[in-house]
């Protein structure tokens, strides 16, 4: 059984692919309600239980909280097949203009 936070998540990758936008670790989090704990660990550990769970989702639209992601991942080539340009960085990968591709929640919404 998939817990409320991987829910709440889930509920925010679908809102990212409807909006065709990209969202960081800490963003997601903090909107589902979390704190994104220590180096990231906290939705980490949800995002594997998405990706358990809720295979159907773009999981991947959820990156770290700087656009880098490790060169030949499966989330970086997830990344480019959806158009998202990404920047070589030696071991990692940045995806390229990421402030352009972030999600923007208004207040409003924070609020329902």
């Amino acid at each position: 059984m998939a817990s409320v936070r991987a829910q709440e998540v889930a509920e925010l990758l679908w809102e990212l692919k409807r909006a065709g936008k990209l969202g960081t670790y800490t963003t997601v989090a903090r909107r589902a309600g979390f704190s994104p704990g220590s180096n990231g660990r906290t939705i980490l550990t949800v995002m594997k239980t998405v990706r358990r769970d809720w295979s159907h989702l773009q999981w991947w639209r959820a990156v770290p909280d700087d656009g880098a992601v490790e060169k030949d991942s499966e989330h970086a080539e997830m990344l480019q097949e959806n158009q998202f340009s990404l920047n070589d960085e030696g071991e990692k990968v940045v995806v390229a203009d990421l402030d352009s591709h972030l999600m923007v929640w208004t207040e409003e919404e924070d609020e329902e």
